[in-house]
């Protein structure tokens, strides 16, 4: 029954968002940086997902966010902080529903099926940092079960701060997503997988699963800027910069 009792009201507000977001993209407003981060904050509020947030988003642009990636809920998540750009895969643009709502986010899709995705995406990427938003690439190129990190890709990394054009190229902050608790009980280890979506989970009955429990608690912890450097040796530092935070967030000792 809470499942339907939230799920009824998170399509009313979807309803009446879409055509807001979709005439403030289609011209070129500012609202369509903002009407996402209310959008999602309402979706958060309504499931029942708290959010702690541990450091602050960096203030330099260009700017791309390198985290790693857990669930669906990742995205409201992180577009209820600050208005951003996510990139993912172009099979999310063919989903039902969500496909157009990430879409109407101003995602960016990516081919992994074309050889020359990368250069596309990367220019795209270039464009969307240097016209002020910050981009979220989640670097695993898919979810984990939320107790790890799973190798960071260096592909669209290197290419799109070599795309940006600036000297330095793009600034790169490093993300952890934490899933901690529910019900106002530690997840831990065995439990965490309740709220991680990976594998060959089907995503409708998870998403009535997670409606019907709500009471998340999840951390976001935002790491120190990389210094700038080779693509691989800047993507593995950040990659063990948020091994290190979501190591932290999980067993509630610094490591």
């Amino acid at each position: 029954m809470r499942a339907w009792l939230v799920l009824l009201p998170v399509v009313a507000i979807t309803l009446i968002g879409i055509p807001l977001q979709w005439l403030s993209v289609a011209l070129q407003l500012p609202t369509r940086r903002t009407i996402p981060v209310l959008y999602h904050r309402i979706l958060l509020a309504l499931i029942g997902v708290r959010v702690t947030v541990v450091g602050a988003p960096a203030e330099v642009r260009p700017l791309m966010i390198l985290s790693n990636h857990v669930s669906w809920l990742d995205i409201p998540v992180l577009g209820s902080r600050l208005p951003l750009c996510f990139v993912a895969k172009s099979e999310v643009s063919r989903w039902p529903g969500i496909g157009l709502l990430a879409k109407l986010q101003r995602t960016i899709f990516v081919d992994r099926a074309s050889r020359t995705a990368t250069g596309k995406v990367a220019g795209e990427m270039a464009a969307r940092m240097n016209g002020g938003d910050a981009v979220v690439l989640f670097a695993e190129g898919t979810s984990s079960d939320g107790n790890r990190v799973l190798p960071f890709r260096s592909a669209l990394v290197g290419a799109a701060r070599q795309a940006v054009g600036s000297e330095a190229g793009a600034a790169i902050q490093p993300l952890a997503i934490a899933y901690v608790g529910q019900g106002g009980i530690s997840l831990g280890r065995a439990r965490r997988p309740l709220v991680a979506w990976y594998g060959d989970m089907d995503l409708a009955p998870h998403l009535m699963t997670v409606l019907r429990r709500g009471a998340i608690d999840v951390e976001l912890h935002f790491g120190s800027v990389v210094e700038p450097g080779e693509r691989k040796k800047a993507t593995q530092a950040a990659a063990q910069s948020v091994r290190l935070m979501l190591a932290t967030a999980l067993t509630g000792r610094p490591r």
